[in-house]
């Protein structure tokens, strides 16, 4: 028998309410209301309508007395009145109040000292299985005691007024400190979902609690040993800290507490598809089955995927509960961080491999969140663009990025724990004149990190790059010597050295707007040289 439950304490008066239905009865309902199709795995496909992504320049974060002082208001941190904010909610309630509705008690964080509970109101039942999906999944007896600090409240069928409402168009995602709430409305992406709460405690955690929250994957080794993975799209995260060898923690959202320990804010994973092969990925394309959500794909007639068509957009993705993966740490909490990897595929094939950082040179490269993206063909010519995303996840970090570096680096230090800069980019040449590197090289250099193989820094084994400053070893197993030296693979210094210092120009171009902010130390930690 469906449950129910109460929802008049948020204004709502629908007289169809469904409470904490299975995975397997919301995927029964979308199915039957026509909304989805069943993929030949057992997953359900769906699409997301409009948007196929989040909408940063709709996401806003309303400006009262806990938020006023703190945010780093902006172009990320758009302000938000909070009179615009009731009457909006006013209007998502009435509209909802017409609307069968799915409700969902779940709860972030795995460290119960740091446990977030979450009330999800959704719309649509595939919204709700994505809450299922992705947030932590509570047990019958800690929902007999359940009282939600958060409540997400999700309308992808409500438009609102732009002119009226005080959003910039018909689709928002806004924050509610004073009232926790995380009101979403116009956009059926569920990224919004997982990210309007992981936005909130990216506030919380370090303000309230002093834990850093950080958007990265995270792992575990056979001896106790956990790394981090941060990483912006397309640099390798997901796959580089899925490992056979290794237990997942997460694949996305974690935080760093003072009891030196990593914890999953997660209960799912929520992973891009395009171009997905049973051989390169092995474990993700088998976490695709019934249970997991397929996003924005193409089916053929018999319900197979085209991971390669990219027709709707190339921002396909599933989300499924982390217990697809056969191997992951239960809880999803690690000890004893040791080795941190900041990912970056660096398109103009400067940047060495792999390479050692100093604490002052983690934090300045934390800001920066470098990469790069490949631009278009204009008359034969391919350009890299350098793409920077402070923290490595800009989008969802409401307090000034120095903020968090200070917190990794005093983490850093009083942990012991390496970082290292690794580029999953071009080697031999920039895009269009080099390759890309070799997965297996890259796996190789993070398994030597891993296994101690690197060792302790010195002049011997490791070089002093002479432009950004790092530390490249000299040798690595698994890894020819000349791949390690980017100068090495090109073949040709003048065209090696004018294009490091084009991307060095950059970094600096791009720090500017953190210099008022950051420390001293932190500033040393960028390239010190100039092109003249």
């Amino acid at each position: 028998m469906t449950k129910s439950i109460s929802l008049l304490e948020y204004g709502i008066k629908s007289d169809s309410i469904h409470y904490q239905l299975s995975s397997d009865e919301l995927h029964k309902i979308t199915l039957e209301k026509g909304m989805g199709k069943e993929a030949a795995s057992g997953a359900l496909a769906i699409t997301t309508g409009e948007f196929t992504g989040r909408s940063p320049m709709d996401r806003f974060i309303v400006k009262d007395e806990i938020t006023e002082a703190k945010v780093w208001w902006g172009a990320i941190n758009i302000p938000f009145e909070p009179s615009k904010f009731d009457a909006l909610y006013d209007k998502v309630i009435a509209y909802l109040n017409d609307k069968e509705l799915f409700v969902r008690d779940c709860y972030a964080c795995a460290d119960h000292n740091y446990r977030m509970d979450i009330r999800v109101i959704n719309e649509y039942p595939w919204s709700n299985q994505f809450a299922y999906n992705m947030f932590i999944r509570p047990t019958e007896e800690e929902l007999k005691h359940f009282e939600a600090e958060w409540t997400v409240i999700n309308a992808p069928g409500f438009m609102a007024d732009a002119a009226v409402d005080g959003t910039r168009q018909h689709n928002f995602a806004i924050l509610n400190f004073t009232k926790k709430i995380a009101l979403i409305g116009g956009t059926g992406y569920t990224g919004e979902i997982k990210k309007g709460i992981f936005s909130a405690l990216n506030f919380i955690l370090p303000v309230q609690k002093n834990t850093l929250p950080m958007h990265c994957s995270a792992n575990v080794g056979k001896n106790g040993e956990t790394a981090v993975f941060f990483g912006l799209s397309g640099t390798g995260k997901t796959t580089l800290s899925t490992d056979a060898n290794r237990k997942l923690i997460g694949d996305d959202e974690h935080g760093w507490n003072n009891e030196n320990a990593i914890f999953n804010f997660e209960g799912g994973c929520y992973a891009k598809v395009i171009n997905l092969s049973a051989e390169n990925e092995p474990e993700i394309f088998g976490a695709i089955k019934k249970g997991a959500i397929l996003e924005n794909v193409i089916l053929d007639d018999a319900g197979n995927v085209d991971f390669a068509n990219t027709s709707i957009t190339q921002n396909t993705r599933v989300s499924y509960p982390i217990y697809h993966i056969p191997n992951v740490q239960r809880p999803s909490i690690g000890k004893n961080p040791k080795n941190i990897f900041f990912l970056t595929a660096d398109a103009f094939g400067v940047l060495p491999p792999i390479s050692k950082l100093t604490p002052s040179q983690a934090a300045y490269h934390f800001i920066s969140g470098y990469t790069a993206k490949v631009a278009g063909t204009e008359a034969g010519v391919v350009e890299p663009i350098p793409s920077f995303s402070a923290c490595f996840g800009a989008p969802f970090m409401p307090l000034h990025p120095a903020e968090y570096a200070e917190m990794l680096s005093k983490k850093m230090k009083k942990a012991g724990v390496n970082v290292w800069l690794v580029n999953t980019g071009w080697t031999g040449g920039p895009y269009g004149i080099g390759t890309r590197m070799k997965l297996k090289y890259t796996r190789a250099m993070i398994n030597a990190v891993l296994n101690g193989d690197l060792g302790l820094y010195n002049y011997d084994e490791y070089h002093i790059h002479s432009v950004f400053g790092v530390a490249q070893p000299r040798q690595c197993p698994g890894v020819p010597t000349a791949v390690l030296s980017p100068r090495t693979t090109w073949n040709d210094d003048d065209a090696y050295y004018t294009t490091a210092f084009k991307l060095t120009n950059a970094f600096r171009e791009n720090f500017k707007q953190f210099e008022a902010y950051a420390s001293e130390e932190i500033r040393r930690g960028g390239p010190q040289r100039y092109a003249f």
